[in-house]
């Protein structure tokens, strides 16, 4: 038995514990953000909207990533060193959207500012992918856990080229970018689906 075998789900259990932490972390800076005007006049706090609407959308994709992160993880059923660095790229590219989220909101959803935001969004879209291709290969190997993967792999690819798509189309609006980025989140979002069944049908 090695030593990433020997790990077993306690190691596991480590990974997501100091995932869900740095995940807390990432909320936490963004919702630091939302500074309150001084002032008490309603316009003032109308003239916010922007920085509060960028964090209600990243808010949601965080959010996204901790569930189905905490799904995939009820899957793996030891640590190996690509699983580990993999998780931690994965967490680089999350720690990348406070800035984004600040900077989307702070040029009110300009051009520039909609790119970037996306670029944000594709990349952690990207890493995830390649942490669920370790869990897949290395982790339970039930028909249940196949489909699951089969399921989330085809999400996330789906969820990948609307953020590419969605980077042209900021350029020409940057509301269509956010619309792209929208859709992903719904993709995420809605209930009762079969990606939701094969995750309670887990070994």
């Amino acid at each position: 038995m090695t030593a990433d075998e020997a790990e077993g789900r306690a190691g596991v259990g480590r990974i997501e514990a100091f995932s869900d932490g740095v995940i807390a972390i990432i909320i936490t800076i963004m919702v630091l953000e939302l500074h309150a005007p001084v002032s008490e006049r309603m316009d003032q706090l109308w003239s916010l909207w922007p920085i509060f609407l960028a964090y209600i959308l990243s808010y949601a994709y965080v959010a996204i990533y901790w569930v189905n992160h905490h799904r995939m993880f009820a899957h793996a059923m030891h640590v190996s060193n690509a699983l580990l660095w993999s998780n931690m790229l994965l967490l680089f590219t999350l720690s990348l959207i406070p800035f984004s989220t600040s900077y989307l909101g702070e040029h009110h959803f300009g051009r520039n500012a909609t790119v970037l935001y996306l670029v944000s969004l594709l990349l952690p879209s990207l890493a995830y992918a390649w942490v669920q291709r370790i869990v897949r290969c290395t982790g339970r190997q039930t028909e249940s856990a196949f489909g699951y993967h089969r399921q989330a792999l085809r999400k996330g690819a789906l969820s990948s080229a609307v953020y590419l798509i969605g980077i042209p189309l900021a350029l020409i609006s940057p509301w269509l970018g956010i619309a792209c980025a929208g859709l992903v989140a719904l993709l995420w979002i809605l209930p009762s689906s079969r990606l939701d069944r094969l995750f309670g049908a887990r070994a």
